[in-house]
């Protein structure tokens, strides 16, 4: 695999009227992380941490901000074009490593898009009335990744201005949620707090972990940023932070407000359910749409995203060539495109939810612990002291830990199948580089 000059990249132009400002970036790292997640993983993180649910997003959020420093940092350092695979193969000597990061990069993704499309169809099929039963579920989370195959196929994009409108739509909606819904809840609904015990707070933080997931991509909009020395870091770390606000308001109010019966019953579109005590039918529609509005505009920029990551991984020799093959008219990238949502279909309609969150929660985990590795490596070259990356790997490893313990425990046979997914991806980037090693022993 041919590797990138690791010299850090000259300065960066500064306060040009055609860049993004620091809003719009902003706008661009809550918009990845309150793209979905919250809206099926709560039921989940309430089951398993009970009246602590606010906490374990709380010790989700740590994570999050510790490691978006590193991504901060590394961003500042190396300007990427391809986000975690730029810095994995600056921090690494050993290509393969960086590759494999790479791959699993990429089916931790299809793992988020999964989670998206899988909570589109739960969504739309409770609002529907859920008349077919899982037929429409699974009909309308295959319809959902087609339509935007379709749309991202003929090169469509959003502009940051536009990223700004349906953030603050989306977060409008879940404000409001959450302080009509406060006046409502139950002080036995939330007390005594640690009504699972200790562990089922680590244990829900990291199952839902992947509803932090999408502030890495703010480092990738570098060079259309304005200021970015300035804004990189104040960015991440202002998007991270108003999430943890939406998600701790937001549990809080949904465990005040649900019986443990109802999480059970309704736990994979619960916080719509939750809307429903204050705010009646109305609140439910209201959740519903802001669920719907936000699975779909995350699948869009992820499914874009993930096939420029892919052809940047084949243009750098980690990947078959046939994934940077584009469109002449328009320079789509149709292979990635098309590979991506084929495999997000069979994902999403093959396994339930418990599995898709912990599988893709277990990869960002894995990721992002990798990165903050990253960043205690090049900790002199990023200028940094390294001691937030160094807690941010232990904290990510921790968590990664608590969730295989936890499928161990609870579902050993998902916990099976993540880890031949994790074989089977190690497997095919070492057999991939082994015939392009031995093609150049031929020659």
């Amino acid at each position: 695999m041919a590797r990138a000059d690791t010299r850090p990249s000259p300065s960066l132009p500064t306060r040009r009227p055609d860049k993004l400002g620091l809003r719009e970036v902003v706008a661009m790292g809550i918009g990845g992380m309150v793209g979905g997640g919250i809206f099926s993983v709560l039921g989940l993180a309430i089951a398993e941490a009970g009246h602590a649910a606010p906490i374990a997003f709380a010790l989700g959020g740590v994570i999050a901000l510790l490691t978006g420093l590193s991504y901060a940092r590394l961003g500042l350092l190396f300007h990427p074009s391809g986000g975690s695979f730029t810095f994995l193969e600056h921090a690494f000597t050993h290509p393969n490593l960086a590759a494999i990061g790479g791959w699993l990069l990429l089916v931790g993704y299809v793992g988020t898009m999964a989670l998206y499309a899988f909570t589109f169809g739960i969504y739309g099929s409770a609002m529907l009335g859920g008349g077919s039963g899982p037929i429409l579920h699974h009909l309308l989370a295959t319809a959902i990744l087609l339509a935007f195959l379709g749309i991202n196929l003929n090169g469509v994009r959003s502009s940051g201005t536009t990223e700004l409108v349906i953030v603050a739509v989306k977060v409008a909606i879940l404000f409001l949620f959450a302080g009509i819904g406060l006046f409502f809840a139950r002080a036995d609904h939330l007390l005594p707090l640690f009504d699972r015990g200790y562990a089922g707070v680590i244990m829900g933080a990291a199952l839902i972990f992947v509803a932090y997931e999408g502030f890495e991509l703010i480092p990738n909009a570098i060079h259309d940023m304005e200021d970015p020395q300035r804004n990189l870091t104040r960015a991440i770390v202002w998007s991270i932070l108003v999430t943890i606000l939406i998600y701790l308001l937001v549990s809080t109010v949904a465990v005040g407000n649900l019986t443990p019966p109802e999480i059970t019953k309704y736990k994979e579109y619960a916080l719509a359910v939750a809307a429903r005590p204050f705010l009646g039918q109305a609140g439910f529609l209201l959740i519903g749409l802001a669920a719907l509005f936000s699975t779909a505009s995350a699948i869009n920029a992820t499914l874009f995203g993930t096939a420029r990551l892919a052809t940047i991984m084949a243009r750098d020799r980690a990947l078959p060539k046939i994934f940077g093959l584009m469109a002449r008219h328009d320079h789509v990238p149709w292979v990635s495109l098309t590979t991506i949502t084929i495999v997000t279909m069979l994902f999403v309609n093959f396994a339930d939810l418990t599995v898709i969150s912990s599988f893709a929660s277990s990869t960002f985990l894995l990721i992002f612990a990798i990165v903050n590795w990253s960043a205690w490596c090049l900790r002199r070259e990023t200028g940094g002291s390294g001691y937030a990356a160094l807690v941010g790997l232990f904290l990510s490893l921790a968590s990664w830990l608590a969730l295989m313990a936890y499928l161990c425990r609870n579902d050993p046979r998902n916990l099976y199948w993540i880890g031949v997914t994790y074989l089977a991806v190690v497997l095919a980037e070492l057999l991939f580089s082994e015939r392009r090693l031995l093609r150049r022993g031929l020659r």
